[in-house]
């Protein structure tokens, strides 16, 4: 069953709906709420940037190189390529004598509108650097040379620091490495099909570290997420619900391409994954404000933020109001 997570209705007549599936797990990986099929594989795609982050971090590059919490930070992100997220990125090939052409990921103009314009005025053109999974490629690379693992073929499954990685994604969700499916992700990584319960479990152990075992992978874990709350512009950027929701001490969040998302609440020990099934991006404020509301968040002003910054509202493009938005989901409890 697939349940309607949103509709949209313009002049009062639904225009679409978005169906999608929903895992809330507590801090023992075990299912307390859902919509759908809390089991539903989908690609992990960005919202495995943290994890992918830990064997680097865990492997002490921060200290070897003397990388700063936005550095690492902005390992984790999708980042839009704004002034303050190439600054960083060019800080890090600076530190660690990584070049550009190194990067797998390709040539890419900002996402961000107002960088782009800035970029063609210039007369400048497409850079490896502004591609959004960049961050995530210096540190990986970073960690090859320090180790003195080839650089050649770092995004290759089969490269000794992509086994890492995966062994490491293992551990924190639950699921035997031979029982990952590999896709190849937009940026030439490998990419991990995962139920959405061992993503959302994976999420509660990002927010609550204690409940990681490995005492390497722990203190790599609160390096990473201490990072990305003191630091949310960098993992995502103007208008992202990652940066929004990472003003919120309480929690850690990062989307993924095509429609999954992934938080975990520190307070509460939650783990929380969905996928919208048709891709899309524009809900994630409206399910998360949803979701919130549903479970009792205490954070009243943040849910308050989400709906300003995400409105329900839909409007055409001079900005008159045509329609709206509803999040018609219930979670039911296990």
């Amino acid at each position: 069953m697939e349940p309607v997570l949103v509709k949209e209705y313009r002049a009062g007549i639904m225009e679409c709906s978005h169906h999608g599936h929903i895992c809330i797990v507590n801090g023992r990986g075990e299912t307390e709420a859902f919509a759908g099929d809390p089991d539903f594989v989908t690609f992990t795609r960005s919202a495995a940037k943290p994890l992918q982050a830990i064997a680097p971090i865990r492997g002490g590059i921060a200290s070897h190189y003397g990388l700063n919490e936005k550095e690492i930070a902005i390992m984790t992100a999708s980042h839009m390529a704004q002034h303050e997220h190439v600054e960083v990125l060019e800080s890090i090939m600076k530190k660690t004598g990584l070049t550009e052409s190194e990067l797998v990921c390709a040539p890419s103009f900002p996402l961000n509108e107002e960088s782009k314009e800035d970029v063609l005025r210039r007369h400048g053109g497409k850079r490896r650097l502004y591609h959004n999974c960049s961050g995530k490629h210096l540190g990986v690379l970073a960690y090859c040379k320090m180790k003195g693992y080839p650089l050649e073929g770092y995004a290759d499954p089969g490269h000794p620091v992509q086994k890492e990685i995966i062994e490491t994604v293992s551990a924190m969700c639950g699921i035997a490495p031979e029982r990952i499916s590999l896709g190849t992700d937009g940026c030439g990584f490998p990419v991990f099909a995962l139920p959405l319960s061992a993503m959302a479990s994976a999420y509660v152990k990002l927010a609550c570290p204690d409940l990681i075992q490995d005492e390497g992978i722990r203190e790599a874990v609160a390096t990473i997420t201490r990072a990305m709350n003191l630091h949310p512009e960098m993992v995502g950027g103007s208008g992202r619900v990652d940066s929004l929701v990472l003003q919120d001490a309480n929690f850690i969040a990062k989307g993924g391409f095509k429609g999954v998302y992934c938080f975990g609440l520190k307070k509460e020990r939650l783990g929380i994954a969905f996928k919208v099934l048709d891709g899309s991006e524009e809900e994630w404020g409206w399910i998360v404000e949803s979701i919130l509301e549903q479970i009792g968040y205490g954070n009243e002003g943040l849910i308050r933020r989400l709906k300003e910054s995400f409105t329900h509202d839909i409007f055409n493009d001079e900005g008159k109001k045509v329609g709206h938005a509803e999040t018609v989901f219930r979670l039911q409890s296990v």
